[in-house]
């Protein structure tokens, strides 16, 4: 069984790989490697399975140097052609879409970064799928689609039409998209709502990496809100397991069309995360105290009944352990990096 994983050298997108390559997937990834975030990171995550940047042409495979079940090109889900080529030529069974242009605040920001790769380059995946017979298209969601739900916790059941970021409300549109193409090419297509990934190789642009490297260098973090915000923080082998259990089901998708929450379905206040932090390293929180960012939710609490039912998926890490993971591994990284 071959799989693409687009944004395989993102955070979660390279874990993934990683799991499929134990697992013995042939596996093909594609990143466009954009700033958004420091891209020596995503080099790095891409030198974990063997695919180091000088051997990387825009376009051109390279064959992982530790397994040859991988290859990995640079190429944006804008590039149309690109996309054809590579689908036309490789004849895949699965697809994970989880290239996106990240960051609910940054959408703000920089609006039409998010329509080019959240909905025009969802829209070149979902063409290739339906006219290359794929067998089943698994993409990322997020909690955000649920906005400032007063109902917890967040059920796949929930209205989502109230968004309050437009990151949010372009996730809700790919929703919808593979919605209309199940409906009208029998494509089946699982989407997942990913609620506050954190771990190892986590993005720098999120709270858990940006706290925690702030309290060890002595610097102020910004605490919105007042600290009066909760975070279904969901530990990265947690969301793995959980989607290796619905790709192994993907020759026989439980429906043509599916929604899913995948969290850890257990919120932790910012504050009690912050402190947790400062626990685990020794070191105290320099906190700027602010009010609430646009965009922002108070709260994410994922309800994960429907994702443990249909495939037998339960977190298992707590913020504790999860967060001493993390930390061990940042110290080890920023080593790595002198």
């Amino acid at each position: 069984m071959k799989v693409l994983v687009t944004g395989a050298a993102g955070f979660i997108g390279a874990a993934l790989v990683n799991k499929l390559l134990e697992n013995g997937f042939e596996t093909v990834g594609i990143d466009n490697i954009n700033s958004y975030y420091d891209t020596q990171l995503k080099y790095a995550r891409l030198a974990q399975v063997g695919i180091f940047q000088e051997y990387i042409d825009y376009g051109k495979p390279t064959i992982s140097i530790k397994n040859p079940c991988y290859h990995f090109l640079k190429i944006d889900l804008t590039d149309r052609d690109g996309l054809n080529r590579l689908f036309t030529s490789e004849h895949f069974d699965i697809v994970v879409n989880l290239a996106a242009q990240a960051g609910v605040r940054y959408s703000i920001e920089n609006p039409y970064a998010y329509l080019d790769s959240n909905v025009y380059g969802f829209l070149n995946i979902l063409e290739n799928c339906r006219h290359h017979a794929i067998k089943h298209l698994i993409y990322a969601s997020s909690s955000s689609i649920y906005g400032n739900s007063a109902h917890t916790p967040n059920s796949e059941n929930d209205r989502t039409d109230s968004p309050v970021s437009l990151y949010a409300a372009m996730k809700k549109s790919d929703e919808l998209m593979a919605h209309a193409y199940t409906n009208l090419y029998n494509l089946p297509t699982t989407g997942l709502r990913f609620f506050t990934v954190y771990g190892p190789w986590g993005r720098p642009d999120m709270a858990p990496y940006k706290f925690l490297k702030a309290i060890l260098n002595g610097e102020t973090i910004n605490v919105f809100n007042h600290g009066n915000l909760s975070r279904d923080f969901t530990y990265i082998d947690d969301i793995i397991d959980g989607m290796m259990l619905i790709l192994q089901h993907s020759c026989n998708p439980q429906s043509p069309y599916k929604i899913y929450n995948i969290g850890c379905s257990s919120p932790v206040k910012l504050m009690d995360f912050i402190a947790t932090i400062e626990k685990i390293t020794g070191r105290k929180a320099i906190m700027n105290m602010q009010e609430m960012q646009p965009g922002d939710v108070l709260s994410t609490f994922a309800d994960t009944r429907l994702l443990q039912k249909d495939f037998g998926y339960k977190p298992k890490v707590s913020i504790q352990n999860g967060l001493t993971k993390f930390y061990d591994w940042f110290r080890s990284y920023q080593v790595s990096k002198q």
